[in-house]
């Protein structure tokens, strides 16, 4: 009975040495990298030949409005003191680089700590289109202003990074960095410029009242309320990375 006894806690013993094994094996096992689910759409948004297309039809239909702006204050207005208001990121800038080496690092986006280092050191490239358009404007005699959340004390290796991109019109009095709302940037502008066209890539870009509304369905309300301005003055650009809408529900086909 003893023996018996004996082989049985072995037994027990045994098990439970495995099992404990087990569960440390999974414990040390990497935990499941969240940042892995902006994979599809990064991928969209920096390989896909549909963004390259979207973005270059963008611009040349931007282009096209611009002219037809000009066109109907031609003789008017002094062009210097008409405006065209342009987002950077993923509007001018292509910050995907960034973006994808932070996904594979497990890192997530929405801390935005890696930021300032790539404002600093990064080497984004141009959007597609974005040169073309900016230098027509350019040389149309229109006034651009480059106006973006950027943190502004990196402004100095901003205005380099655009500079060295070949753009127009950088100097420290257009470049407008994060430091006030991009509504009050917007409004210093219009102190003694009429702004014809506002662009890029999320709606807070163009009016204020997109400004941190987290609920989806009530910005895509504010979109058919404003629906006169896309095309006209407002152009948005495609920008699968990022958004307000990140954690927005997604409906589903209910039939089984």
């Amino acid at each position: 009975m003893v023996i018996k006894m004996n082989n049985t806690l072995k037994t027990l013993g045994l098990g439970l040495v495995i099992l404990s094994s087990s569960f440390a094996a999974l414990a040390e096992e990497p935990t499941l990298c969240q940042a892995k689910e902006y994979q599809m759409a990064l991928r969209y948004q920096q390989q896909s030949a549909e963004i390259k297309a979207i973005q270059l039809q963008t611009y040349r239909f931007a282009r096209q409005r611009l002219a037809e702006i000009l066109q109907a204050d031609q003789g008017k207005t002094d062009h210097k003191r008409l405006a065209v208001v342009m987002d950077l990121d993923e509007t001018i800038l292509d910050n995907t680089p960034l973006l994808v080496r932070d996904m594979q690092n497990c890192q997530d986006y929405t801390t935005w700590d890696t930021w300032a280092d790539w404002e600093i050191n990064g080497h984004p490239e141009l959007i597609p289109g974005a040169k073309g358009f900016i230098e027509y404007a350019d040389q149309q005699g229109v006034s651009l202003y480059y106006v973006s959340d950027r943190y502004d004390e990196n402004k100095a290796s901003t205005i380099k990074t655009l500079e060295e991109l070949g753009l127009p019109q950088v100097s420290e009095s257009t470049v407008l960095l994060y430091k006030l709302s991009k509504q009050q940037r917007r409004d210093s502008i219009a102190k003694n410029h009429r702004i014809i066209m506002l662009m890029g890539d999320s709606l807070p870009d163009v009016s204020a009242e997109f400004k941190n509304k987290q609920d989806t369905q009530y910005n895509r309300d504010l979109v058919e309320k404003n629906a006169v301005h896309f095309g006209q003055d407002w152009i948005i650009f495609p920008n699968a990375s990022y958004g307000a809408w990140k954690k927005a529900e997604l409906s589903a086909w209910q039939s089984k």
